[in-house]
């Protein structure tokens, strides 16, 4: 019987595939994190070395609240929510984490507790990368942290800048720059036909008109009993009752969003007032702590 003549792939052919496609897949999410944008490429295949690869189940729970943070992740594929709970026990989303985002990494960089819980909400593969890997990392490529830094101040600055914009908002300027031109005009024409102006306008306009048709020796181009400006005040009426019910809603409108610009200003000085209670209770706690040590010395001397 002749020999086959075909040969057998190489196992270590094939390991060596399946691990360059491995590092390859690690590199593209590594390169959508918006954290490692700025870094060279072989700064991200250097950092794939030190990336682990997790599965999540959907449901499953990274992390919680308070818990010591040594680990940040990046999704490949799935979906995280990030959330917490106010102090009534309501649940707040903070963000959902979709594919080239990362989480985790403000309690990664400052050693500080968790403070959101991490669910996964599908079947999620997931990149982690912990402190010690990242100070190797850090160490061996310490350009790339200033890179790291760049990105995570521009972050900074923009979450600055939107908490800035959205601590007070003025529903006025809000409905005003939602409106159209015809919806600006609409409430400019309601405004006039209730003002005193209007009044004596149409006052001033009516004597004038009576009068020029009443006067002998003047054409009367409306004689008694005025048919033309009963037609003309009837159809004044009918457009500007239509017109003042279309500012109605708006201004109907714009009470919904005084209310809902109220209840978040509530809200927000409930929580401040909440975490100011909080802090005062440590305080409380510490100063009771240091109290309690300097008595012991006293009764030690």
């Amino acid at each position: 019987m002749a020999a086959d003549s075909r040969t057998a792939p190489s196992p270590v052919a094939g390991d060596t595939a399946d691990a360059a496609a491995d590092l390859a897949h690690k590199v593209e999410a590594i390169s959508r994190a918006p954290i490692f944008s700025r870094l060279e490429r072989d700064d991200r295949v250097m950092l794939a070395d030190f990336v682990e690869e997790q599965d999540a189940a959907e449901g499953e729970v990274l992390f919680r609240v308070g818990e010591e943070g040594e680990r940040m992740y990046i999704v490949c594929e799935g979906a995280v929510e990030l959330a917490t709970t106010d102090k009534l026990g309501q649940k707040i989303v903070l963000h959902d984490a979709g594919p080239g985002e990362l989480f985790g990494e403000l309690s990664l960089l400052d050693q500080g507790p968790r403070t959101a819980n991490a669910v996964a909400m599908a079947a999620t593969h997931l990149l982690v990368l912990d402190r010690g890997a990242l100070l190797r990392f850090v160490r061996a490529r310490p350009e790339a942290a200033l890179d790291m830094m760049a990105v995570m101040a521009a972050r900074l600055r923009v979450t600055d800048q939107r908490l800035r914009q959205a601590a007070v908002r003025n529903p006025n300027d809000v409905m005003a720059s939602r409106a159209t031109l015809i919806q600006r005009a609409t409430d400019a024409i309601a405004e006039f036909s209730g003002s005193f102006a209007f009044l004596v306008l149409h006052g001033v306009l009516f004597a004038v008109w009576i009068g020029w048709n009443m006067i002998p020796g003047l054409e009367a181009f409306d004689p008694f009993p005025f048919g033309l400006l009963t037609m003309c005040v009837s159809l004044e009426a009918i457009f500007l009752s239509v017109i003042v019910l279309l500012s109605q809603s708006r201004q109907a409108a714009k009470d919904r969003i005084r209310t809902d610009i109220e209840y978040d200003v509530n809200l927000k000085a409930e929580l401040e007032v909440s975490h100011l209670h909080d802090k005062i209770e440590n305080m409380q706690v510490e100063l009771l702590k240091r109290l309690g040590r300097i008595e012991r010395d006293l009764e030690r001397k």
